[in-house]
């Protein structure tokens, strides 16, 4: 790896399994150890895109003969919360060990005291860089545990031979963790507007690796034939399972649901689960597509103006350093490029 000027040197590997020629490598440094990886095809996997999407709706079209009893017994809902990251309709429920929430707490203390001793050090001084590699060795542990446990957990659910179809709320994560707007009173002063609690939900919200365990669920099932779809979430935990009557008085508390209409009891995160199940099966008894269409994209570079005395050759390019910031956009043309003509091209 690396070059003459800058080499990298070599990384020894094993590989677990035959791979083709990698498609693209990726080289990461974090906590102070290098992490390398890279993407091939395989032609015994279902990979993201078209041939996902088609995978995707040939499942659909098969599912679709069944009826809707029989679809019944092979959907699996889950419900996606806070105090319980995953609750599934077969009473089933999904969260980390016991023994790993503490050990979380502690690396959380443990990094914030590190990036204390790191800000008080010399910038730029090698201790600081040791504290700052320590750091985030702690933050790593966590993030290594939230996707231990998204492997486990979607590998549990795809196994399970009794469903061929997983149904999950579309749940808005990215507009669910933003920070509240700042308010201020009539004279400009700024007025408290709950950011920190705010903060603490946000966090727990993203600790429950809520997308992790749908995308990793998403390309398991479809490797054994099985169908993940998104439905409405909308009064999904108000409803009731029994006789769909929806009102915020069902919900008497956290973990405790009672319809007020048929008198149905039972577990909030159970009801809303079976709730989730049955719209799922009704998204898809209802013929939509599950799928939704690929944007195409394309990338403009502005190359500057044509010159009529230069034929078509190769371009040197000159990387002077900017005037001023600019905002890092794709469409616009990066300043401080200076392009030159080599004259071995200019025609005489």
């Amino acid at each position: 790896m690396g070059t003459n000027k800058f080499p990298v040197g070599v990384i020894p590997y094993v590989a677990h399994r035959a791979h083709a020629m990698p498609a693209s490598i990726h080289i990461a440094v974090e906590g102070g150890h290098g992490w390398l990886s890279f993407a091939s095809e395989d032609p015994d996997v279902t990979m993201p895109g078209r041939d996902a999407d088609a995978a995707t709706e040939q499942i659909a079209e098969d599912l679709r003969h069944l009826s809707p009893d029989q679809l019944a017994e092979r959907t699996l809902g889950g419900d996606r919360g806070v105090a319980k990251p995953l609750a599934t309709s077969d009473g089933q429920v999904f969260d980390l060990l016991p023994v790993q929430k503490p050990r979380i707490q502690k690396t959380r203390r443990q990094r914030q005291r590190w990036q204390r001793r790191a800000a008080r050090r010399k910038k730029g001084s090698q201790n600081q860089k040791k504290a700052y590699r320590k750091a985030a060795r702690y933050q790593r542990y966590e993030v290594n545990v939230r996707q231990e446990y998204a492997h486990q957990t979607s590998h549990a659910l795809v196994v399970n031979a009794a469903y061929d179809l997983y149904a999950f709320e579309g749940l808005p994560i990215k507009n669910m963790t933003k920070r509240p707007k700042a308010k201020k009173d009539a004279q400009g002063h700024f007025l408290p507007n709950g950011a920190k609690a705010k903060a603490g939900l946000n966090r727990a919200i993203l600790s429950s690796a809520w997308g992790q365990v749908v995308t990793f669920t998403r390309y398991k099932a479809l490797r054994q034939g099985k169908l993940v779809i998104m439905v409405p979430f909308a009064t999904s935990s108000q409803e009731c399972a029994v006789c769909t009557f929806t009102s915020p008085d069902n919900r008497l508390t956290q973990a405790e649901f009672v319809c007020q209409r048929c008198g149905h009891i039972d577990n909030a995160d159970h009801n809303a689960a079976v709730v989730i199940a049955k719209r799922g099966i009704k998204k898809l008894l209802s013929g939509d597509s599950l799928t939704t269409p690929h944007k195409t994209t394309r990338i403009f570079q502005k190359l500057g103006p044509e010159r009529s005395e230069v034929t078509p050759g190769e371009t040197y390019i000159r990387h002077a350093k900017p005037a001023a910031s600019t905002h890092k956009s794709r469409n616009q043309e990066h300043l401080g490029v200076i392009r030159e003509t080599p004259t071995s091209t200019r025609q005489g």
